[in-house]
């Protein structure tokens, strides 16, 4: 209907008619239906704020230079794995609010903001690359001097995580560009940060407990404030607007919290393991107390993914740049690194051997591992444990059988170059016959609905290390298991 009411009165007459049905305010309708946005990049942030703000009713247009990718987008096909987000996908691209380009300035036609979505990898000394941002900003600056903004200026809003003033480097990137072009064109940079779950992120996106805008004018932070209304409202969200520096560091700051809260549980039951106590219930008690909250209290072997390790790191660099030693922070790494072999080292407490043993001790040994992601509901595996675990075992000379439900492909080009011996199997119980240890490295709740006593008929030993307690110890040991969990009691039972 949208797209064949070209007359202004009809296609807010259909707008209004859509509102009724998805609960969206008239006024929500008027202000942000009719608006359009770009988006550059076609990653989980991307894709995620392209389709979601689609699916609210914005026009959108995405830009992503690979065609490769391009050409699968417009045909429904999400390239990367999140729930929810193909069929969203599909329903957008059937109304017609969002489309797929390859070149910036065809998306930048009539948008009144554009959304720099790129990667910032995590470069040297752990500082953020920010190589992807500033080549569109530099591609902005080279479309807005080709068409000047005179009336409704161009926002241009940083959602990728980036350091602090990067608002104001893109900002000069393109008052340079045209000022050498001999060229006055309205916009204005601002800085609004994602706090997407991967795994989460469509929910996440809909329903926002909060949204960050960093703006230098009211006239912005309206724009942004109207994008968000409907989101905002259903969600009974906080709005937060502030300058653009403020907004950058809250990123990383948030980020940087979450990973300290993991690192430190994760302390806490490695040695909860020592004295006797039981994790499970500390967490229970300490997550009661309304000043702590129960979320990012569980154990585990350690922190992930493409965000938590990049943040602290390039957080860690700021300080540095600007003399001051972010010394929690440090830790927070450094005990993330310890916790990324607890795996291996309960392994070699096991089967009695030395990690560092270079006669690979584990030879005939036959260990199949459960999850490769580097959390469930992703197939992300940047920074996941068992990318590790996997070249140790192998290295120490173990037969490693790996399973994932979404993620084995990705895990496989993750170590194309590495030339390991691994067996990858689509059956979770098949991938158990005749070994001699499971290890379970990712949360997939698919994993507690296996018969583990269908297992145990495959299995050499019945032996189990689970690095996300995904079972209970005590059931475990009853059966026959020996369990190792993290931060639990070993349920113990001679083979």
């Amino acid at each position: 209907y949208l797209r064949h009411a070209q007359e202004g009165h009809k296609r807010l007459r259909y707008l209004l008619i859509i509102s009724r049905v998805v609960g969206i305010s008239r006024y929500t309708i008027k202000k942000v239906g009719l608006m359009k946005i770009a988006v550059v990049g076609s990653g989980y942030v991307g894709l995620v704020t392209a389709v979601c703000f689609a699916h609210i009713g914005v026009e959108v247009a995405a830009v992503d230079k690979d065609t490769n990718k391009i050409d699968a987008l417009r045909l429904g096909k999400s390239p990367i794995y999140e729930p929810g987000l193909e069929e969203l996908l599909a329903s957008t691209l059937q109304v017609g609010r969002l489309s797929f380009h390859n070149q910036l300035g065809e998306a930048l036609e009539g948008a009144r903001v554009v959304f720099i979505c790129v990667g910032t990898p995590q470069g040297q000394n752990g500082q953020a690359n920010m190589n992807y941002v500033f080549q569109v900003a530099a591609e902005i600056a080279e479309c807005l001097a080709q068409k000047p903004r005179i009336k409704d200026g161009l926002i241009v809003v940083t959602k990728s995580t980036v350091p602090v003033g990067t608002a104001s480097r893109i900002q000069k990137i393109i008052d340079d560009h045209l000022a050498s072009k001999g060229v006055s064109s309205i916009f204005e940079v601002a800085s609004n940060p994602e706090f997407l779950k991967e795994g989460d992120a469509i929910s996440d996106f809909m329903n926002p407990d909060r949204v960050v805008v960093g703006c230098q004018s009211k006239d912005a932070e309206h724009v942004m404030h109207n994008l968000y209304a409907p989101l905002l409202k259903n969600a009974d969200g906080a709005w937060f607007s502030m300058k653009p520096e403020s907004s950058e560091l809250t990123k990383y700051a948030s980020n940087a919290m979450l990973a300290t809260r993991i690192s430190f549980m994760n302390e806490i039951a490695n040695l909860s393991e020592k004295v006797g106590a039981d994790i499970d219930d500390v967490k229970r008690a300490v997550g009661a107390d309304k000043r702590i909250g129960k979320s990012f209290l569980n154990p585990g072997p350690g922190f992930g993914g493409s965000c938590f390790p990049k943040d602290v790191s390039a957080l860690l660099s700021l300080g540095d740049q600007v003399g001051e030693d972010l010394k929690v922070l440090r830790a927070t790494l450094q005990t993330n690194q310890y916790q990324k072999k607890i795996l291996l080292r309960k392994i070699a407490r096991l089967f009695s051997i030395d990690p560092l043993d270079p006669s690979r001790p584990l030879s005939g040994r036959r260990i199949t591992l459960w999850g490769l992601a580097f959390k469930a509901n992703t197939d992300d595996v940047r920074e996941s444990v068992s990318l590790d675990l996997v070249r140790d075992l192998v290295r120490l000379g173990a037969e490693v059988i790996a399973h994932d439900f979404i993620a084995m492909e990705n895990f496989k080009r993750a170590l194309s170059e590495e030339a390991l011996s691994i067996i990858y199997e689509a059956d979770p119980i098949q991938a158990t016959k005749n070994a001699d240890l499971l290890v379970i490295a990712t949360e997939w709740t698919n994993y507690q609905k296996i018969d583990l006593e269908e297992v145990a008929r495959l299995m050499k030993y019945k032996q189990i290390i689970d690095a996300r307690n995904l079972f209970s110890p005590y059931e475990l040991a009853k059966s026959g298991w020996m369990y190792d969990s993290i931060g639990r009691p070993k349920g113990e039972i001679p083979l």
